[in-house]
């Protein structure tokens, strides 16, 4: 019914789903990962890896981006660029033991990586839990 409702438009076509936005923290900076780390005995932290100039990396990210849904808070969310930072990416893999891919979502709980994944399986990661 979706493509039906794409072209002919739906009955609830009037109604605003309500879109939370994600928080990003720009990820530039290898001294970050300290501070992800530290953070990470708090409050989950949430590291996306994406590449730019990525079709899957856009639409995973733009997919990741519709399906969330967490309260303000609840997990810190960390955007890196991957071809702005490469250095930063690279340092990623070897701090939190993870071969790099793109796009790719970390977890990141009392100091290591409790979920990972990558392209499409980034949107099966179910955060809430890991709160």
């Amino acid at each position: 019914m979706g493509l039906f409702n794409s072209i002919f438009g739906s009955k609830n076509e009037g109604e605003k789903k309500e879109e939370r936005k994600i928080p990003w923290v720009p990820l530039s900076s290898v001294d970050q990962l300290s501070e992800i780390e530290q953070k990470s005995l708090r409050r989950p932290q949430v590291i996306f890896k994406h590449s730019t100039t990525c079709g899957i990396s856009r639409m995973v990210l733009n997919m990741f981006t519709k399906s969330y849904a967490l309260e303000d808070g609840q997990m810190d969310f960390y955007f890196l660029d991957l071809h702005r930072h490469r250095q930063v990416s690279d340092e990623t893999g070897y701090k939190f033991q993870v071969m790099h891919q793109s796009p790719q979502l970390l977890v990141i709980k009392n100091g290591a990586v409790v979920a990972h994944d990558s392209h499409g399986s980034i949107n099966d990661i179910d955060l809430e839990k890991y709160l």
